[in-house]
């Protein structure tokens, strides 16, 4: 099963989560929707090397991947599905700015 970590107010995981709907290897967690996921969330994404990027360009790091084998990743494409199509628009960032 590969775990999702999304945020309903992101447009990206929603455009990921509509492919995932109905798919058992899927676990959809919406961080927003408990503080536990949240910080949950905010645990891996403290400690594990997968968003450093992410953190250095003011990314949140949603949607991110837990697959099968364990690996964390960011990639869209790592976890089989459709990356959303480039729309010059920023990323949703902590300091406000895209989304």
């Amino acid at each position: 099963m590969i775990t999702m970590y999304v945020m309903k107010t992101c447009p990206y995981c929603e455009y990921v989560e509509q492919q995932v709907k109905d798919n058992s290897r899927f676990h959809v967690i919406d961080i927003s929707a408990h503080v536990m996921n949240l910080k949950k969330f905010l645990d891996l994404r403290d400690s594990h090397p997968a968003f450093v990027e992410a953190k250095k360009e003011g990314d949140i790091g949603v949607p991110c991947y837990i697959l099968e084998d364990g690996t964390v990743t960011l990639s869209s494409k790592d976890a089989g599905l459709e990356p959303m199509p480039e729309t010059g628009a920023p990323s949703c960032n902590i300091d406000g700015s895209g989304c």
